[in-house]
């Protein structure tokens, strides 16, 4: 888009899509987290007597980080409430590569 409209277009571009981008994405981080969690207790399984597996282990870990970014959308999107820590977009961006990560050796 840069390259064809001009600076003053391609902002005007930029923000018609942002706004839309405000208004969806929050609310399916909510799905996303209430899908997370009812297939967490459906699929984490019985914990064996030598202790956690390593597919229970990655799933805690992914459980925990969505459950973060899950409770900093919510905060912001429903109850207007900034994040105290972490303000900027690039920590919650590397939470979701990890759990993509995460998600790929889930299955090794």
């Amino acid at each position: 888009m840069n390259e064809t409209l001009s600076e003053k277009e391609y902002k005007t571009a930029r923000e018609a899509i942002m706004m839309h981008v405000r208004k969806v994405v929050p609310y399916a981080l909510v799905v996303a987290v209430f899908s997370g969690l009812y297939m967490f207790f459906h699929i984490f399984g019985e914990i064996s007597e030598d202790g956690l597996n390593s597919f229970q282990i990655l799933l805690s870990i992914k459980a925990f980080l969505g459950l973060w970014l899950g409770v900093r959308g919510i905060n912001q999107k429903l109850f207007g409430i900034n994040p105290f820590v972490f303000k900027s977009h690039l920590f919650p961006f590397s939470l979701v590569i990890i759990i993509i990560l995460l998600s790929q050796f889930m299955y090794l």
